[in-house]
């Protein structure tokens, strides 16, 4: 089955307290975006990757991929006022059937593994989210109070979130809200059940600075196997 990977970009560094989007933030001297597209493109050279990016940092993305002969085949599509209008842009470009997976274009290191274990269970269930196990204890907020809560009662998500195409696309014309955090949520709106695999705990989201620094030792560590 066609596969596609749409990977979206859409933010602003507000976070990482600079101008530069967090997205083009160098990581071992590439941009990050840049290694999350390699990511990909090296566990399935025939997955089509399709990159959701702002009007505004277009031409910047260009530039950037010139000064790198970066050579990773992607289209790119328009971002949209939110993800969840970013997403349905970028499924414009997605001829189903096939499955199609929706990845965080700040999150450089997911593995191959769980890449491939995500794509397989979706041809599957039609619908699949990576999960990790919490590890720190949580309190829930009440009030002026707090309650400690079982932390093996929740998940951390990650992305790729994979999808059958078509199951997709439908989730994508209903309204927007603000309930949809993530694909997933959008999916199971429409009242289909997502599948839970396995992800892997150095998927993290570059969001602070401190993200950029574990990023570069991870970025390292990887050069050095």
């Amino acid at each position: 089955m066609r596969t596609y990977a749409l990977i979206v970009a859409g933010g602003k560094g507000v976070r990482m307290g600079g101008d530069l989007p967090k997205q083009f933030l160098p990581v071992n001297g590439k941009p990050v975006l840049m290694h999350t597209l390699e990511t990909f493109h090296a566990c399935d050279p025939r997955m089509q990757i399709i990159l959701v990016l702002p009007c505004s940092q277009q031409s910047f993305w260009a530039d950037l991929c010139k000064k790198h002969a970066f050579t990773v085949p992607h289209v790119v599509a328009d971002g949209g006022e939110t993800r969840f209008h970013s997403v349905k842009n970028g499924l414009a470009h997605v001829v189903a059937p096939a499955l199609v997976g929706v990845h965080d274009g700040v999150r450089p290191f997911v593995s191959a593994a769980v890449i491939a274990r995500c794509y397989a269970q979706a041809a599957e269930s039609g619908a699949v989210v990576p999960v990790i196990e919490v590890v720190e204890t949580l309190r829930r907020l009440d009030g002026e109070a707090s309650v400690t809560v079982p932390r093996g009662d929740y998940r951390l998500v990650q992305t790729p979130q994979v999808f059958d195409a078509s199951l997709l696309k439908q989730a994508y014309e209903q309204p927007y809200t603000p309930a949809f955090t993530d694909d997933a949520s959008v999916v199971e709106a429409l009242g289909h059940p997502v599948t839970l695999v396995e992800g892997n705990r150095e998927n993290i989201k570059i969001t602070t600075p401190f993200d950029l620094k574990i990023a570069e030792a991870l970025s390292a560590a990887s050069c050095s196997i």
